[in-house]
């Protein structure tokens, strides 16, 4: 994947090849999982949205405001408002708490399906979130914040328990690590500024998991975006890195 040979990527119905300069890179693992993790309950991860395409399970998003959520841009991508809802407030995927429709889609301008590069949106929704002990929103990470190689960092999910696997109804969460920036891109060839990697031992996010925060101190460091395969000790997961998304969040909805 590092040369100039001829690439073709197939993705859906469209073939993409490139000869002869860079090519963008496909990437695996759209709907990201909870590998080697366990059980968790909504009052502990009470910012945790499933994340719901013409009411079925799409991904996972999080609660930013008492109006607004945040989840990857590949999981709204193509999709009307009006197409997509939130269930908060519960730890089952498909039952329990409250559901909000989606009324505007901000997508980041610089997201590329291709390259994953700004995978992140943030939704607005109706009616508002009524914070409670199992709704309550995530905090913003500064710009600035130091999210340190080899420092832990949350994930929480319905994604599948293992590669290929079936989908949990009930929440789970695994606490991964940091990985340095060219540890990773040496695994994939091209990770950019706006992505971060963590990975742990036989852990990971998968099948499921994308759109979902992933939480250190108590702030969204990231969100889960895309990898290949899942704990595979190769391919570390790949999460859009919201520090340097920081202020366009900012610019977009003022928070």
């Amino acid at each position: 994947m590092k040369d100039n040979m001829f690439r073709c990527l197939l993705l859906a119905s469209l073939v993409v090849c490139s000869l002869g300069h860079s090519p963008k890179l496909w990437r695996p693992r759209f709907n990201g999982k909870i590998v080697g993790g366990e059980q968790a309950n909504i009052e502990d991860y009470p910012y945790q949205l499933v994340l719901r395409r013409s009411n079925a399970f799409e991904c996972g998003a999080a609660i930013i405001s008492e109006n607004l959520a945040i989840t990857a841009a590949h999981c709204t991508d193509g999709a009307k408002p009006s197409y997509l809802t939130v269930r908060a407030g519960s730890s089952i995927v498909n039952s329990g708490g409250s559901i909000h429709q989606v009324t505007k889609i901000h997508q980041h301008p610089g997201f590329d399906i291709y390259v994953l590069d700004g995978d992140i949106s943030i939704i607005e929704v109706s009616p508002p979130f009524e914070f409670g002990r199992g709704v309550q929103p995530i905090a913003l990470p500064d710009s600035d914040m130091d999210v340190a190689v080899g420092s832990s960092a949350d994930v929480s999910g319905w994604g599948t328990t293992s590669d290929d696997g079936y989908l949990p109804d009930h929440l789970r969460h695994v606490f991964l690590q940091i990985i340095d920036q060219d540890e990773c891109n040496q695994a994939y060839g091209y990770i950019t500024d706006t992505m971060m990697c963590a990975k742990a031992p036989g852990k990971d996010s998968c099948q499921g998991d994308s759109g979902g925060p992933l939480v250190q101190d108590g702030k969204l460091v990231g969100i889960v975006s895309f990898g290949q395969g899942c704990a595979d000790p190769r391919y570390p997961g790949v999460y859009a890195r919201v520090t340097a998304l920081r202020d366009w969040i900012k610019q977009e909805v003022g928070l």
